[in-house]
This record gives structure tokens, C-alpha cells and sequence, in this order.
């Protein structure tokens, strides 16, 4: 379903047309045939089309905001490389409109001959983690298919990769709209839960049981924060390094669980599509001892919290507010 506000932006860029709505850098008006725009990206300043046709998507985490803006998307990669996928609720009815369809992803690099075969005029890729690499190593190839425009992956949140891409498609007002939206939605959920006994840790699991800290006032915590949430600042101690530079967590050895996990409560999130939970983590002895589960304050988090786009932060919210609903 298409949200109110993209209608309502679209309707006033309509409106501002003849004052230069939707131009961007050297734009020329929307309204000239093969209008064109400048986008400056991390590869450099890109020529791509004002009102492009055929779009390729790159990064399943990014079609609500490509679809928020109005480009038609023409194909798209599942969500993970080498698995199938369907559309995400929130903008399947798009999906079905432009009638996109998902094309291979192999763990090894972009399909380049299945992308070619949808003959874009518009590629769009990048964003976190291995889209990214996967779009900055394939890039030359890429923009000999078509104008192709790569999200930073230094752009580590929804709100940085939606404003982005909103202000590079000169439509700032679609963005600003979701941003209203999602804090409206924090207070609400905020006046509806009662905490848990804080503070609290986050602990990401990798499919080989690895666990990860979530790094205070980064990423996740920094928005249940928002909600009440202290996140014990671990990281502030100075005792860990993040598992990369700038990164979002750090490790730490089962061994160390007993002596760092101290809080009262704490989250579980299986990395990755992975699944860890609080009850099968519970038949292991060190995290049974652990005070959070000693004292049931132990709670589950789906995968797609961590790194959340705009519609999956809304569902993080929803989750809150029903797991400690007062």
C-alpha cells in the first residue's frame, strides 16, 4: 500500500513544477523529454535520468524508499543471496503495480547478463554491509549497463539512506513526512510501556552462536533509547573495539558473558536471519545464570531489528509496544 504522504508530495511537486520541484544540481525540468539529473554518490557524480522508466534494484532493504519516491522498479534482488523472497507487506501492492519481478543473487557477485536482460535506464545499489561491497566491486560493470547511483554505506541508518535518496531524487518532503510519522509513532509506543528493569544489553547472535554486544548510542539502542531504554555503557568502558571501524557491536568470548552481562534485562537477536531465542538459550548453564534470565527479563527480537529499514523500525516499534504493553 502506498503511504499518504508519498500521494501528497507527488501532488506538491506537481503543483511547484514550474518553480523547479523534483530538479537536483544541473537537473533540467521533469517536464522535458529526457530530462536528466546530477547525483553526486560516493563513486562520484552520477547522470541519471529525472523520470526514469526502468529501474534495477540492487538491495531489497531499500525498494520502500525507491517505491516511496515513485520510481518504477522494474526487477529487484531477494533479500538474501541465493534465497527466494516476497515482497514486504508494506510496499507489496507497488510491487505488484510496477509488476517487478526478483532476479538472481548469487553469493558471488550480481547477476550482470540477468540485470542487463531487464535493460534498465537506472540502477541503484549499495547501502549496508554486503550489497555495498557487492555494488562498489561490481560498479564498472554496472554503469556500462546503466546510470548506476550507490548508497554510502556510511549512510548506517534508515533515516540517513531514506533522506538520501529523498533529497537525491529532489523529493526532500517524502522524507520529511516519514520522519514525522516514525517520531509521532516513538511517543505513542513511548505513553503505552512500562520498562523493564533497566539498563538493559543487547546481544546479537551469529549462526554459530558467537555472541555480539550492541554498541550504546549506535543503531538499536540509540533508538530504544528514545522509548526509556538505558543501555549500559559497556563500550564507554573502553575495554572493547567494535568488530570494525565504525561498526555497530563487539564480541565478547563465552568465558567473559558472566562478568559483562550483568543487567537486569536484556535482548536476544538472531543475526542474519539466524535463530537464537531466550528459551533455547536458557538449556545452555551461562546464560541460565545470567540475571537477566535468572530474573525472566530475558526477551526475544526478530533479525530484522538490528539494521531495520523505515517499515521494518515501524514494526520494531510495534513489537515494543506489545511485548511491554502496561
Amino acid at each position: 500500500m502506498k503511504r499518504q504522504f508519498r500521494i501528497v508530495a507527488a501532488l506538491a511537486c506537481a503543483v511547484a513544477l514550474v518553480a523547479g520541484c523534483g530538479d537536483s544540481g544541473s537537473a533540467k525540468s521533469d517536464s522535458d523529454a529526457g530530462a536528466t539529473r546530477t547525483i553526486s554518490t560516493v563513486k562520484g557524480d552520477v547522470t541519471v535520468p529525472s523520470a526514469p522508466k526502468r529501474v534495477v534494484l540492487l538491495n531489497y532493504s531499500l525498494a520502500g524508499y525507491v517505491y516511496d519516491l515513485g520510481l518504477p522498479i522494474t526487477a529487484m534482488v531477494p533479500e538474501a543471496t541465493d534465497k527466494t523472497s516476497e515482497p514486504r507487506d508494506a510496499w507489496k501492492a507497488d510491487f505488484e503495480k510496477d509488476g517487478t519481478k526478483f532476479i538472481p543473487w548469487p553469493a558471488s557477485g550480481f547477476d550482470l547478463e540477468a540485470i542487463s536482460k531487464e535493460k534498465p535506464d537506472l540502477i541503484i545499489g549499495g547501502g549496508l554491509a554486503f550489497p555495498f561491497k557487492q555494488a562498489n566491486d561490481a560498479y564498472d560493470n554496472l554503469s556500462k549497463i546503466a546510470p548506476t547511483i550507490v548508497v554510502d554505506n556510511k549512510l548506517d541508518t534508515w533515516q540517513k539512506q531514506y533522506k538520501w535518496l529523498a533529497d537525491a531524487f529532489g523529493q526532500p518532503q517524502v522524507y520529511a513526512d516519514a520522519e514525522k510519522k516514525y517520531d509521532e509513532r516513538i511517543e505513542q509506543v513511548k505513553g503505552n510501556i512500562a520498562l523493564p528493569p533497566q539498563p538493559v544489553s543487547f546481544l546479537s547472535m551469529t549462526s554459530d552462536g558467537r555472541p555480539f554486544v550492541l554498541i550504546e548510542g549506535r543503531g538499536l539502542p540509540a533508538e530504544f533509547a528514545r522509548l526509556g531504554f538505558q543501555t549500559d555503557p559497556l563500550f564507554a568502558s573502553g575495554k572493547y573495539k567494535a568488530y570494525q571501524a565504525g561498526g555497530d557491536s563487539f564480541e565478547l568470548s563465552r568465558e567473559q558473558l558472566p562478568s559483562v552481562i550483568t543487567q537486569p534485562s536484556v535482548f536476544i537477536i538472531g543475526f542474519n536471519k539466524q535463530t537464537f531465542d531466550v528459551a533455547k538459550l536458557r538449556s545452555e548453564p551461562v546464560y541460565a545464570s545470567l540475571p537477566a534470565f535468572a530474573g525472566n527479563h530475558a526477551y526475544d527480537l526478530p533479525y530484522w531489528v538490528q539494521r531495520p529499514d523505515y517499515d521494518r523500525a515501524l514494526d520494531t516499534l510495534n513489537v515494543v509496544e506489545q511485548t511491554f504493553k502496561k
